[in-house]
């Protein structure tokens, strides 16, 4: 039955992605830390202070994510099986983010190919943190491939990873996990001290994950035709080419398999941030490289889903 769950929710996220109206225990996490925030700004002052409440902020978020999550999953368990199981794969399928993220990224790409470049930078503003009012369609492209590559891990394949260890419930505790890191986990003035917990944490949690991503992208560019070998090579290369300790691991091996360059210097909130470029200038960036990077990440986490449940099976036949 649980792996049965785990495969309805892949195949729903493939199908529906999410959509914008329906309920979402993201967004009501989201505004749960957004609550909770306000209050420990309002209490804490000094920066050891809100290093202190940030975290507080972290624990009591997650703690109660993964409490809330487990106690709900346990009664409807307890007044049905089916209504269990029923729960259990809208949490899954809540959590997954593989379908939304190719939408994204391809709204930004026919924005590209009908030439609306005010359109394209609005919408990739909705996914990326960086300023997108003055960049051109070869930044815009590279823009959405990187964003597509990073969160590959953690709108996927990080998911899948701790349902594996821990059911839907240490799954969706990881998903607070990320969450707050997308909220508070700046380096900037505002977010440095309450999001210093955030951040480290979030690090952790994706640091096993982002490393599968080099071997699951590295095979899933051999199944669609791309450099694999260059995929893995440069993956491993430049694996530490970024100022988190896990992103530039996925980042690195899709820009190996396409045979481009990511990364380099940006813009965020106001502040230019230096970063080292990523893979090898094979090749100019193209318009086509965003529908390959969905179907790399699309592909990686399809064999994310299969290596955990086989994981799975023989964790339940020792």
């Amino acid at each position: 039955m649980t792996l049965l769950a785990w495969f309805a929710a892949f195949l729903l996220d493939s199908l529906l992605g999410d959509p914008p109206h329906w309920p979402h225990p993201v967004r009501w996490i989201g505004n749960l830390i957004t609550v909770l925030q306000r209050a420990i700004r309002r209490i804490c002052h000094s920066e050891r202070a809100l290093k202190l409440g940030g975290g507080l902020l972290w624990l009591g978020v997650v703690g109660l994510v993964w409490l809330v999550s487990w106690a709900l999953l346990s009664l409807m368990q307890y007044i049905h099986p089916w209504l269990g199981w029923l729960v259990e794969v809208w949490l899954i399928y809540t959590l997954l983010a593989g379908r939304c993220l190719e939408q994204a990224a391809m709204e930004v790409h026919r924005a590209l190919q009908s030439a609306d470049l005010e359109e394209s930078r609005r919408k990739l503003s909705w996914i990326v943190g960086r300023d997108t009012s003055q960049l051109e369609e070869p930044q815009i492209t590279r823009a959405v491939v990187e964003t597509v590559a990073e969160n590959s891990v953690d709108g996927v394949i990080s998911p899948l990873f701790f349902l594996l260890i821990g059911g839907a419930p240490l799954a969706m505790a990881y998903k607070a996990v990320n969450t707050l890191d997308s909220m508070v986990g700046y380096k900037t003035p505002k977010y440095r001290a309450i999001g210093y917990v955030s951040a480290r944490m979030d690090d952790f949690a994706n640091w096993l994950p982002a490393r599968l991503s080099w071997l699951l992208l590295s095979c899933a560019a051999w199944l669609n035709g791309l450099d694999s070998r260059q995929a893995f090579r440069i993956g491993w290369r430049d694996r530490y080419q970024h100022t988190s300790p896990n992103c530039a691991w996925s980042e690195a091996t899709v820009a190996g398999a396409l045979g481009v360059r990511l990364g380099g210097p940006n813009n965020y909130f106001g502040q230019r941030v230096e970063k080292p470029w990523i893979g090898e200038a094979r090749r100019e960036i193209e318009l086509a490289d965003i529908p390959r990077s969905t179907r790399l990440m699309m592909t990686a986490s399809l064999l994310a889903l299969l290596l955990f449940a086989a994981l799975r099976l023989l964790w339940l036949d020792a």
